[in-house]
């Protein structure tokens, strides 16, 4: 079967969902008014609430929240095979993602901006805020050590595309302070940047002394180089410690500085890599060789395809940065339609085209069942397959395979450098509004706040355990990643639910996908803790159960007194009326 088919079909749904079905939900659901004052202009303060072109907006949130997540998920699920897979992207992404995402943007900017950790706060109460706020943090820690690890890895493994993505910093400071100051136009000069890094990425193909590989710089591999770290395991540690210092500047400069600018490179980016990839299988015409479904698979898919898939379908991680930052930039309230509907179908697109380049990467399904041989195995070289994958893909359009694949990880690199700042300045936030619950004054300031995230997430990522050895922390935390981002992207549907409740509003296109996506993460989080990771499993891990166990206990916990919120609001509405 060619794969066109799967893209024309996946287009043409995404496409009546954004047009038809969001248009519902912001006309009928959320009513948008264009008369509102947006927190962006009400609390407008040149570093965090900045009105923002809905373009430049959407070019940010997307780029926040898509990072490697909706290439590795799908890349890691299709070893249930591609059609359970591609039938969780389709109908997640139009039925709960967009409602998600668009959902938790709204909610924040009729809230003054604030996040949907606090927020639960007034829809559940004081307790359940605590909560919440907890499971965030530790997501959001998560996030950065998994994320900090996909960059630092790839730079190892394709060391041409170091010189792009540096290049990228002083390009996007050049183009912010350009705009912001000189009130230019943002799209010409991001288009250069892009001609630029790119120019580079080719060039550093063919010349290798213009790859910044470290792992040759310390002696190879299996050299022994410093208190018993080989070259890889010593280059690995090299660059968490860059990436670190970088996000500490990144996330606390003003949103105007560095995050937009280069935010508006990478949606090009996105665009660039979409348009290589399907139009590279246009004249490829490739052929599926990977099996509609794995029958002899070693894991149900049951519900571990709901949290494998996690960005690309739904994530809970997007509506922190939809309620974290971009409710803070929204210059109009009905661009939320455009920034946060249409952002998940972005997201969702990526993933499509993910899974296809993974699919179609194999000559042969003998071939695919011998590197997707067990799940684990899936685990681990789902990235890597789909960027050789999409370097065939774009071959397609007279590039070589080599340079496609260069080019590739630099839009994943910068994807998942983008949602490692936002995500280190959301703890931040948090970090200081529990400083503020708890009276702790050094922990409200900017920078005592973005150390204490920063130190955190370095040491989460290096922790030397795990197959990989040295530096696996974030290895060892993408399960358990999946399945909060999924139980967090749940409880923010049901605060969404709880709110259009509140007003008399249709609360079913946000309840019903919160509960599919809040039975399916709660069954599997509990087969996770109970049965795998528990420490009388046969392959137990002290690190997930730990990390599970407390975020199983603070989700059941907010469910209850969410629960027990709306019985005891709708019993008061009962008794005043009678």
């Amino acid at each position: 079967m060619s794969a066109i088919w799967l893209a024309v079909g996946g287009m043409i749904i995404f496409t009546l969902g954004y047009k038809y079905y969001s248009k519902f939900i912001a006309e009928k659901i959320y009513r948008l008014d264009p008369n509102f004052k947006t927190p962006a202009h009400q609390y407008k303060d040149g570093v965090d609430f900045v009105p923002t072109n809905k373009f430049v907006l959407w070019g940010h949130h997307f780029t926040s929240v898509a990072g490697a997540a909706p290439i590795v998920g799908p890349a890691i699920a299709v070893y249930w095979g591609w059609l359970p897979a591609i039938l969780w992207v389709l109908l997640g992404t139009v039925f709960a993602a967009g409602v998600h995402d668009f959902g938790t943007l709204v909610l924040s900017v009729r809230n003054k901006g604030q996040s949907v950790g606090t927020l639960a706060d007034k829809l559940i109460g004081q307790r359940a805020k605590i909560l919440f706020l907890f499971i965030i943090l530790l997501l959001v820690l998560m996030v950065n050590a998994v994320f900090a690890w996909v960059i630092a890895n790839l730079f190892i493994s394709f060391p041409a595309s170091v010189l792009s993505v540096f290049i990228q910093i002083p390009l996007a400071i050049w183009i912010g302070y350009s705009v912001y100051k000189r009130k230019g136009n943002m799209l010409l000069p991001s288009i250069v940047a892009l001609a630029v890094m790119y120019l580079a990425a080719v060039v550093a193909s063919g010349v290798p002394a213009l790859q910044i590989d470290l792992v040759r710089y310390f002696g190879g591999e299996g050299a022994s180089v410093l208190f018993g770290l080989d070259a890889t395991s010593m280059a690995f540690f090299v660059w968490i410690i860059v990436l670190m210092i970088y996000v500490y500047i990144a996330s606390t400069l003003p949103v105007w500085k560095l995050l937009q600018p280069r935010d508006y490179i990478n949606s090009h980016q996105l665009i660039v890599g979409l348009g290589l990839l399907y139009l590279g299988m246009l004249f490829t015409n490739p052929e599926i060789t990977a099996p509609v479904s794995n029958s002899s698979a070693d894991t149900s898919w049951f519900p571990l395809l709901f949290i494998t898939i996690a960005c690309g379908a739904i994530s809970g991680f997007h509506g922190l940065v939809a309620s974290g930052t971009s409710s803070k930039q929204l210059n109009k309230e009905t661009d939320a339609r455009f920034v946060g509907y249409l952002g998940a179908v972005g997201e969702g697109a990526l993933a499509l085209v993910a899974i296809i380049a993974v699919i179609t990467f194999f000559p042969s399904t003998a071939e695919f069942s011998a590197t997707y041989s067990g799940f684990a195995a899936a685990s681990g070289e789902g990235l890597g397959v789909f960027i050789q994958g999409a370097g065939v893909l774009a071959s397609g359009l007279g590039i070589p395979a080599s340079v496609a694949a260069t080019i590739v990880s630099v839009i994943v690199v910068s994807f998942a450098a983008t949602t490692l700042d936002s995500s280190v300045r959301l703890m931040r936030y948090i970090i200081a509004e529990l400083g503020t619950e708890y009276n702790i004054k050094p922990l409200t300031k900017t920078h005592v706040a973005t150390t204490v995230a920063v130190v955190s997430s370095a040491c989460l990522t290096l922790i030397p355990e795990g197959p990989n050895g040295f530096g696996s922390g974030g290895y060892l935390l993408w399960p358990l990643f999946g399945t909060s981002n999924q139980l967090l992207a749940g409880i923010s549907l049901l605060l969404i639910s709880i709110w259009l409740k509140r007003q008399g509003r249709n609360y079913w296109p946000a309840f019903i996908p919160m509960a599919f996506l809040m039975f399916m993460t709660l069954y599997a989080m509990i087969l996770q803790v109970l049965t795998q990771w528990a420490p009388w499993a046969e392959q137990s891990d002290w690190l997930l159960f730990s990390f599970g166990a407390i975020v199983l206990v603070f989700a059941l916990w907010i469910l209850f007194t969410a629960f027990s919120a709306i019985f005891k609001s709708d019993k008061d509405r009962i008794e005043k009326s009678a």
